[in-house]
């Protein structure tokens, strides 16, 4: 059992923020920015994050900087994930991971080289939730249960993992239920993923099944997706990575099609029958 966490004084970043977010969320305890002594090093009961120059899982030490400046980019978060098992699931559905591990560890001149960007647009891409969090965290030494800045990092921590552990339970029942469909002929055929109605019905059905997608491998074959409606009966049609080959506004005139959005990227069907989704499909594609 952790009774209370300790990372480094100083400057705050989003790797030893986080780290200590997902630990709240199991453990809610208070966090000290100071150094930790050789005891507290030692003591399973205190969890050391970002600071300390020790990696330990068993005694709840979680530092990266001894680690050598050429191995795999790895932070204070990538090491509390890993205690929590959840590190993979978190690195493949969440993706700002990679680039914070990246940013903490080679800086922001690599990482944006590793992105294919300008060094300046880094900074393009903080917000006052970025720089706020962190100066507020940085500003106290002392962090206790029931204050304003505790209360949102317990919050933050606990989405965190219950995203990256629900999210993997919705993939593994979409994984027993979705079908890959090859639709039209030779030269003009094309693939879609399509989720049948379940019961109880799974929660965003249209995210699970594009994470599905992703896991496998079928991103570049894959034009759409066809999932149950969580507003109605029917199902939801949706372009998957915004894959133009279908407008959805060939739909707007059928019967059975109650909405399309404007852009075409999206439609919804009252109906339930399957040759009838693949029929709407298809008028999608002409």
């Amino acid at each position: 059992m952790i009774r209370s966490i300790i990372t480094h004084a100083g400057g705050a970043h989003k790797d030893d923020f986080l780290a200590c977010a997902v630990l709240l969320s199991k453990s809610p305890v208070s966090i000290f920015r100071r150094d930790p002594t050789d005891g507290e090093l030692s003591n399973s009961e205190i969890a050391i994050v970002d600071v300390g120059n020790q990696h330990d899982a068993e005694l709840n030490n979680f530092d990266h900087h001894q680690f050598l400046r050429d191995c795999v980019p790895t932070c204070a978060l990538s090491l509390v994930l890993q205690k929590f098992g959840i590190y993979e699931d978190a690195k493949e559905f969440c993706g700002w991971l990679e680039t914070t591990e990246w940013f903490d560890c080679r800086g922001p001149g690599d990482t944006a080289d590793w992105l294919g960007i300008d060094r300046e647009a880094m900074t393009k891409l903080n917000s006052p939730l970025d720089v706020g969090l962190l100066r507020a965290f940085a500003a106290r030494a002392e962090h206790h249960p029931g204050e304003p800045l505790w209360e949102v990092m317990r919050i933050m921590g606990a989405e965190l993992v219950s995203f990256v552990t629900t999210l993997r339970k919705r993939m593994n029942r979409v994984a027993r239920s979705q079908e890959i469909w090859e639709l039209g002929e030779a030269a003009h055929s094309f693939k879609v993923a399509f989720l049948p109605r379940t019961d109880p019905l799974i929660e965003d059905p249209a995210g699970a099944l594009a994470f599905r997608v992703k896991e496998l491998n079928l991103e570049e074959e894959i034009l759409a997706l066809v999932y149950p409606d969580g507003r109605g009966d029917g199902y939801g049609m949706r372009r998957f990575n915004d894959n133009q080959i279908l407008d959805f506004c060939n739909l707007a005139e059928e019967p059975d099609v109650h909405f399309v959005h404007n852009r075409g990227f999206i439609a919804k069907t009252s109906s339930r029958e399957i040759s009838r989704l693949r029929e709407l499909l298809q008028k999608a594609r002409a």
